[in-house]
């Protein structure tokens, strides 16, 4: 089972978790979730005037042994409006634009999309039970 919470900052908003969304899904191989903009393709939606979020920004997807992998999928510009950090444990990483990284098996931590131009993120928790 794969549960993520997700909740969008602005600015003087940091730390706070009112408006926090959740999801979770079972760890079964092909099984995906997607964070973004477009609430039809997204089951995290993130608010539609954030444009440094692509309509379909991050993809959450279960590997044929149950190891989940976040995938930060390219969108129509060329150079994204954003920037994406993936923590847990001691561990941080940038996430590069249209690269795909594992989740850490039975573990927790955080994705964080960071707007460039402003005090703005978006901040995924997730929590991977085995």
């Amino acid at each position: 089972m794969l549960e993520l919470t997700m909740v969008a900052v602005s600015g003087a908003q940091a730390g706070a978790t009112a408006g926090m969304t959740l999801a979770e899904v079972p760890s079964e191989p092909g099984t995906a979730l997607r964070v973004g903009r477009d609430a039809a393709v997204c089951r995290l939606v993130t608010p539609e005037d954030w444009l440094f979020v692509s309509r379909v920004h991050l993809e959450f997807r279960c590997g044929p042994d149950g190891t989940w992998r976040l995938t930060w999928l390219r969108g129509s510009r060329p150079d994204p409006a954003s920037e994406v950090r993936l923590t847990y444990g001691p561990h941080a990483q940038a996430v590069g634009y249209g690269a795909t990284v594992p989740l850490p098996r039975g573990g927790s931590g955080e994705i964080v999309v960071q707007e460039r131009s402003g005090p703005r993120s978006v901040d995924v928790g997730f929590f991977h039970e085995v």
